[in-house]
């Protein structure tokens, strides 16, 4: 039996990053999502002593980490090599981690290029300690959706063919189940909706470039992109998804997932029939016995 191919090219994904970074790397997404993960981690009434960066690009998480638990022992996996103390270079899929030797497990925008998202969730939830919580966000199905049908459109009408282009990317009702399959206590998924304007398509492919996120895809077409093609789709573009001052909307879906390494001490489902109390009573209303009545009986 064949082994299937890989849905991404990690070696090309490591390449893209490296040269967005060597260039100039546009931060602007991952900051936002810093701010947001400030704001979350604010709602966490505790301190953690063991503190994960699992990945994320550039310095804007582990900056919101260190200010934050500043007496924790702060640890980051990044894709590229960094000169700065507590960084080892790795692969999310495979993580160079003890089992239960965390607190606190932190990626922003990196898991959703992962081939085996369940395997590396699993993984992280053995790296918690007990009581251990796990923070991620992720580009959701409906990032970059106005692109992917401008791009199928223009291939198909440029060359009569049409090569996968844009990484499909988790959907919100997929990811709580996906934290339970790995095993986490009280998950908990929530998408947010951002959209990003721009002059014309050609600029949100350029800030793509910039954050290494062009098309990673193991079975993409490899030679380049023809001209027509770029120059139709970015007509389209134009056509579709202009607002009033010309400008073009680009949308990025975000989810957030998070979840606990379970303990003992955590709330927990009261079983099926354990009530003490009725519904009814709590409602001050009367409970009805029997089939409920039907419209038109008498």
């Amino acid at each position: 039996m064949s082994t299937p191919s890989p849905l991404f090219d990690t070696a090309l994904l490591r390449r893209r990053l490296r040269r967005a970074v060597t260039g100039g790397y546009a931060d602007f997404l991952v900051g936002r999502m810093a701010e947001d993960l400030d704001d979350r981690l604010a709602t966490v009434l505790r301190e953690f002593k063991t503190v994960l960066d699992l990945a994320t690009p550039g310095r804007s998480a582990a900056a919101v980490l260190t200010e934050r638990y500043p007496q924790a022992r702060h640890l980051r996996l990044a894709l590229l090599p960094e000169v700065v103390a507590g960084t080892v270079v790795g692969d999310p899929e495979a993580l160079p981690l003890a089992p239960a030797s965390l607190d606190l497990a932190v990626s922003l925008l990196a898991l959703q290029a992962v081939n085996d998202l369940p395997g590396t969730l699993v993984q992280i939830r053995r790296s918690l300690r007990p009581d251990g919580l796990f923070v991620a966000c992720l580009l959701g199905g409906a990032t970059l959706t106005e692109l992917r049908q401008c791009l199928t459109q223009a291939e198909s009408e440029t060359t009569g063919g049409v090569s996968p282009r844009v990484a499909p990317f988790a959907a919100i009702r997929e990811a709580g189940g996906l934290l339970q399959r790995a095993g986490f206590a009280l998950p908990v998924a929530d998408s947010d909706s951002l959209t990003v304007r721009y002059p014309d398509a050609f600029a949100l492919m350029r800030d793509l470039r910039a954050m290494g996120m062009t098309n990673p895809l193991h079975d993409r077409r490899r030679r380049p992109t023809g001209r027509a093609t770029l120059l139709r789709a970015a007509q389209i573009y134009r056509e579709r998804f202009a607002d009033a001052d010309g400008r073009i909307r680009a949308t990025f879906e975000i989810l957030w997932l998070s979840g606990w390494a379970p303990h003992e001490s955590q709330q927990k489902p009261l079983k099926p029939g354990s009530a003490t109390a009725r519904l009814a009573d709590a409602l001050g209303t009367v409970e009805l016995k029997g089939d409920p009545p039907v419209a038109g009986d008498t």
